[in-house]
């Protein structure tokens, strides 16, 4: 029996990097758009031999939006993404809860997938559907994911004068890795969407 061999095909697993994305009319929007768009290009660079995939939801005025499924395919992220709206108020409430809809919806279909989400904000959330507390309904909506179990990475991109900390706070009811970032890259953006997936 020592001697028997046999070959054994391992499937390797790729990661699925969500990126949920503030394109609220808040100061850096623009910036934080083209950052992330810089990004997933670069990743789907790589995605064939890596087997990661992408996709982006990004929240303004009152709802928010999958602007680009999950996929590995470059020609549908330079469609999809070809136009990115910003302005109005932040619904962030909205936006993870459209991430936490679409992570749920990839895990049944997909059960070895690794989900990353990558929420990128300033965290001035001032726009709830339920016309309540925006800022509460967040952490409501950060607390199921955090117990959802997900990983997540929060980017903190809040440059005003008075901080008001509500993206690190969501960090912290998501369970989150926490970034605070004044300047946006797209090179940044891939390094700490890997190390989270690393980890």
């Amino acid at each position: 029996k020592a001697d028997l061999r046999q070959k054994v095909r391992e499937k390797r697993i790729g990661n699925v990097f969500l990126f949920v994305v503030d394109a609220s009319g808040s100061m850096g929007a623009r910036e934080r758009m083209r950052a992330v768009k810089g990004a997933i290009f670069a990743m789907l660079q790589d995605a064939y031999q890596k087997r990661d995939q992408v996709a982006m939801i990004a929240f303004r005025r009152a709802t928010a939006e999958v602007l680009l499924p999950v996929t590995r395919s470059i020609e549908l992220a330079q469609k999809c993404l070809a136009l990115l709206p910003t302005g109005g108020k932040t619904p962030l409430a909205e936006g993870l809860d459209q991430a936490m809809l679409l992570l749920h919806n990839l895990k049944r279909r997909e059960k070895h997938v690794r989900p990353v989400l990558v929420l990128i904000t300033d965290g001035r959330a001032n726009s709830s559907p339920a016309g309540q507390d925006a800022v509460g309904e967040a952490m409501t909506v950060a607390k199921k994911i955090g117990a959802a179990g997900f990983p997540s990475v929060v980017i903190d991109t809040e440059t005003d004068f008075i901080s008001l900390g509500v993206a690190q706070k969501v960090a912290a009811e998501m369970g989150a890795t926490y970034y605070h970032l004044a300047e946006l890259s797209d090179s940044a953006v891939i390094h700490i969407a890997q190390q989270a997936a690393n980890c």
